[in-house]
């Protein structure tokens, strides 16, 4: 009985965008001792890394995010732009969550930093070669905690309490009596809530507590 011989498994293609040689070469190293892919090209700017993707059509393409000739991140949208199902990389030094959400925002597939071992950057391209549009960053965790931490200053339950018997134009005796706390205790709540507010006075106080929507501003008068 004659067996037919197994038909080659095909190989993801990957396109390696970075104006540093040993970056690239190191890259191209990393994925060669990975049998899924293959490297089908190299270019050193943004400029050449999409006309290359164009010409190539590669699965995945390594994007640098600084090069000489301009912004990775310009490099992705172009490369987004043109194709939905083209997984992209994006790598960089400058790895802040600037960076990151910029990649995010830019359409890339996954983020990685120059410091993570090139392991990682095969792992990255792997995921972005099966599921390009799902984003997926090591820290990306851990950075959308920080950008919806809020901002600004946080004031205590007593200073909300503070500040808008301030709003209300209240003295600081009559704080005190409103609070059941002495006229020095009251002083101290209010000092440290014009300290966090980086005001001198009530007035500067409120307006900044208004800017920062820590205060409704009053009603309209109505007519």
């Amino acid at each position: 009985m004659t067996t037919s011989p197994t038909p080659p498994t095909t190989r993801t293609k990957v396109l390696l965008v970075d104006d540093h040689d040993l970056i690239r070469k190191g890259l191209r190293h990393a994925f060669e001792r990975d049998r899924q892919f293959e490297v089908v090209g190299e270019a050193a700017t943004a400029a050449e890394g999409v006309r290359q993707a164009g010409a190539l059509q590669p699965d995945v393409v390594i994007m640098d995010l600084r090069l000489p000739d301009g912004s990775g991140l310009e490099a992705t949208r172009a490369l987004r732009k043109a194709s939905s199902t083209m997984g992209i990389v994006v790598l960089t030094m400058y790895a802040g969550d600037d960076q990151l959400f910029g990649a995010l925002e830019a359409g890339a597939s996954a983020f990685v930093p120059k410091t993570a071992p090139a392991d990682e950057v095969v792992a990255a391209a792997r995921h972005a070669a099966s599921s390009p549009s799902a984003f997926t960053a090591a820290d990306l965790a851990e950075a959308m905690k920080r950008r919806l931490a809020p901002s600004g200053p946080q004031l205590s339950p007593r200073e909300g309490q503070v500040l808008r018997l301030l709003a209300d134009g209240m003295s600081v005796a009559g704080i005190a009596k409103q609070l059941f706390v002495s006229e020095s205790t009251a002083k101290t709540h209010i000092s440290k809530l014009y300290e966090k507010l980086g005001a001198a006075n009530r007035a500067q106080a409120l307006m900044t507590a208004l800017r920062l929507g820590l205060l409704e501003a009053p009603d309209a008068p109505k007519f």
